[in-house]
């Protein structure tokens, strides 16, 4: 797995890439796993209903290729898009989903952070609040998009929006739960994290 780190980035720009990225792979090529920010903007999902986009200001709302409904993203939320062969590691979007939560739900563990996933509302969650969203894409047998965790990030344009589709969802960060690591940290953290995750997998 090739990791890179892109820092602050667009996000349309980067949809794109990763969608490049996708359609040009083949079995040879090597998974890789993009971390970076983005500057500040909706993202609405392909199954994404516009009731639940509320007031936008002066943010732009993009549509997005991935599952999902309507998200936000903006600095200091840490995003690990995940470019990876499902087939080629005997996955399905299922088991990446959970693979995603389960690495997010790990490393907030080593922070002494109880949080855990819904079946029926994917992400993980800290006492009802959401800090990490999930969505993904397949392509003849590879996935893109991936998570967001919300480290230290201004949370009131989640205010603007039903975060993922759900009314009232309330959103925090590491911040506000008294973590004070930093973006540069949790991307270290998640990279160990995941690759476990991944290892783990293929033991089974």
């Amino acid at each position: 797995m090739i990791v890179k780190d892109l820092g602050l980035t667009d996000y349309v720009s980067t949809c794109n890439a990763m969608q490049d990225f996708t359609a040009n792979r083949d079995a040879e090529t090597a998974d890789e796993l993009w971390l970076l920010e983005h500057h500040s903007v909706f993202s609405q999902g392909i199954n994404g209903q516009s009731e639940h986009v509320l007031d936008l200001g002066s943010i732009p709302l993009v549509q997005s290729d991935r599952g999902g409904q309507v998200t936000y993203h903006g600095p200091g939320q840490l995003i690990a898009y995940t470019l990876f062969d499902l087939r080629r590691l005997g996955m399905g979007v299922r088991d990446m989903v959970t693979c995603l939560e389960n690495t997010a739900i790990a490393m907030l563990a080593e922070q002494c952070i109880d949080a855990y996933s819904d079946s029926d509302a994917p992400g993980v969650y800290i006492a009802g609040e959401k800090i990490a969203s999930l969505g993904l894409r397949v392509k003849r047998g590879a996935c893109y998009h991936g998570i967001s965790i919300n480290v230290d990030m201004d949370l009131e344009p989640f205010l603007s929006i039903n975060p993922c589709g759900y009314q009232g969802m309330k959103m925090t960060d590491l911040k506000t739960l008294g973590c004070d690591l930093s973006i540069a940290q949790v991307k270290q953290k998640i990279v160990a994290t995941l690759k476990m995750e991944l290892n783990m997998k293929g033991e089974q």
